[in-house]
């Protein structure tokens, strides 16, 4: 791509509410967005599904039917940087909660015995089945956060990512700490920033919409006992924090390992 050129953007929707879409659809600066590069495709705002090439491809959802797997692997194919929009396609969502048999159950329970002309399946992120070049976090993501990202493309450049929890940004802001003042089980110490700790805000304990902190260091282990020393138990401790990280490795292990001698 030459500097004279826009970049080229696709925008795609895999399995999600469409939300992450529709956030990036109502920016404020949209239009000024629109003027500096060249969308190719997106998928909420069009009924052509042809995928093309470009320079930039942005993907929100996760991966539940072979339809989506095979999407998104033609998507990777003509993209030159792959962009996870959101906690579905970075972690799979509220969607990846369920897995084994409680999928099957449900599955069945929702669906019973019609007929489906497409093979579902448990839903994963779009890391397991293509190399992601950066993740755009949220859930959806921040306006701020879209600009920027679209910002450093314009540029040649790349974003970089947050690395820390949500408590950073809630301390930053002055917010009185939800867990340690009130008692309330705040996921905030786990989950990624750049929300402004707006739930905490409000005196609302963080409920992890935004995904686990990357790079392994998501202590869910540290904050179940935590919880634990507040009189939660051990199933109430992992059904909050399944909402948006269950697919996160070794999250049932940290858990159990804090409960093993009480059971």
């Amino acid at each position: 791509m030459s500097d004279t050129m826009k970049p080229k953007v696709g925008i795609h929707g895999l399995t999600s509410c469409y939300g992450c879409q529709l956030r990036m659809a109502s920016v404020q600066e949209i239009l000024r967005v629109a003027q500096r590069f060249d969308i190719e495709y997106w998928s909420m705002l069009s009924s052509d599904g042809t995928i093309r090439h470009v320079d930039i491809a942005f993907v929100e959802g996760s991966v539940t039917t072979m339809a989506d797997e095979e999407e998104l692997k033609a998507i990777r194919e003509n993209a030159d940087v792959l962009v996870a929009v959101g906690s579905c396609a970075i972690h799979g969502g509220v969607q990846g909660m369920i897995f084994g048999e409680e999928y099957r159950k449900v599955f069945g329970e929702i669906y019973g015995n019609c007929t489906m002309d497409f093979e579902a399946k448990i839903a994963e992120p779009i890391h397991k089945f293509v190399k992601v070049d950066h993740n755009l976090p949220g859930c959806p993501p921040e306006e701020d956060e879209i600009m920027y990202y679209l910002a450093t493309f314009a540029m040649g450049s790349y974003p970089e990512e947050k690395d820390y929890p949500v408590c950073a940004e809630c301390r930053r802001n002055g917010y009185p700490c939800v867990l340690i003042e009130r008692g309330e089980p705040c996921l905030g110490p786990l989950v990624v920033a750049g929300c402004g700790a707006r739930c905490p805000g409000h005196n609302i304990a963080c409920f992890g919409c935004r995904g686990p902190v990357p790079h392994g260091v998501a202590w869910f282990d540290s904050l179940a006992r935590t919880f634990r020393e507040k009189g939660m138990e051990k199933e109430e401790i992992k059904a909050r924090m399944e909402i948006f990280g269950r697919q996160y490795e070794k999250m049932n292990e940290m858990i159990e390992k804090v409960f093993e001698h009480e059971d």
